[in-house]
């Protein structure tokens, strides 16, 4: 894939209420389920090729943010000439982890940035691309609710689902 884009965001799927049981030893690891204030939610965060077509997945927590997850998804892949992502991804470690690639990143500035990156807008319009890849993966029921109580489960109905949808 040299020579493409590569676009990085995040969703969470709507979780339906679980019992305190299911959390193991209150750590959260097994079933990767956050605690924010509306509910125990999974995040899922996805890379995808400048086609749309979705390359990789990572869970966590519903509360855990996005840019510690973005080099682990970033780096087993071969370089880009652009990486599109959302203002979560907005860190000093990314843009560095990227330009040491040779990879351009197109991402807007958080508003608590002090020192401001420029960026093409133009370019990141392109990143409705992975939002298409979220409402795609959200067609099935069983990604969208996140029936699944443990993250291995769930992380494999999400590689089915994203296999069908590679196609589409």
């Amino acid at each position: 894939m040299p020579d493409a884009d590569l676009l990085g965001d995040s969703t969470a799927p709507r979780r339906p209420w679980q019992p305190d049981a299911l959390q193991d030893g209150g750590t959260g690891r097994r079933y990767r389920s956050g605690r924010p204030r509306g509910g125990r939610t999974t995040k899922i965060h996805a890379l995808t090729d400048h086609l749309g077509r979705p390359i990789g997945f990572e869970l966590t927590a519903g509360q855990h943010g996005d840019a510690p997850v973005a080099l682990a998804l970033l780096a087993p892949w071969p370089s880009a000439k652009l990486c599109i992502a959302d203002a979560a991804y907005d860190s000093n470690g990314i843009r560095s982890f990227l330009l040491a690639r040779g990879i351009l990143p197109v991402i807007p500035n958080n508003p608590t940035r002090k020192q401001h990156h420029p960026f093409d807008r133009s370019v990141w319009r392109k990143r409705n691309l992975i939002e298409r890849v979220f409402c795609r993966l959200k067609d099935f029921r069983r990604i969208a609710t996140r029936y699944d109580r443990r993250a291995d489960v769930f992380l494999s109905a999400v590689y089915l689902a994203a296999t069908v949808t590679w196609w589409l």
